[in-house]
């Protein structure tokens, strides 16, 4: 697929400035270029404590949490004009999952991200946002 002709955006989302960043230009591209806008947010497994991690309820509590609030972010683009929005939520390490399991089941024509994660020593180095430019199978943008 040509970048001139795209059809499709997916864009990361995760609470981050960055990434809030990202979020807002993914829309008005949508908007601008009559694009299908995916948001995508990924459960973090490794910010679970091993026992949060074996309690099924509190899992279910935080993919529950984070569905509600990607569903935000969705009704947000459609309140700013993008016609076609959805959301997806997955599990894992973000890079790797957006990489492996959401692209070729969403089939973006281009990923936009923030540069940096809102926690943790990963958002000092960006290394989700290098994974994701290094092997993503589309064009990615990375938005700082």
């Amino acid at each position: 697929m040509s970048i001139l002709n795209m059809r499709r955006v997916l864009v990361g989302v995760d609470d981050s400035a960055d990434a809030l960043l990202a979020f807002e230009y993914a829309i008005k591209r949508a908007v601008k270029d009559d694009l299908e806008l995916v948001i995508v947010s990924v459960l973090e497994n490794d910010e679970l404590n091993v026992y949060q991690a074996l309690n099924k309820d509190y899992i279910h509590g935080q993919y529950n949490d984070l569905e509600k609030h990607v569903l935000d972010y969705q009704e947000q683009a459609r309140a700013e004009g993008v016609k076609n929005v959805r959301a997806v939520i997955a599990e894992g390490e973000p890079g790797e999952v957006i990489i492996k399991e959401v692209i070729p089941k969403v089939q973006p024509d281009l990923l936009i991200i923030g540069s940096k994660a809102k926690e943790g020593i990963a958002k000092y180095f960006g290394s989700q946002a290098a994974y994701m430019a290094k092997y993503a199978p589309v064009p990615v943008l990375v938005v700082r």
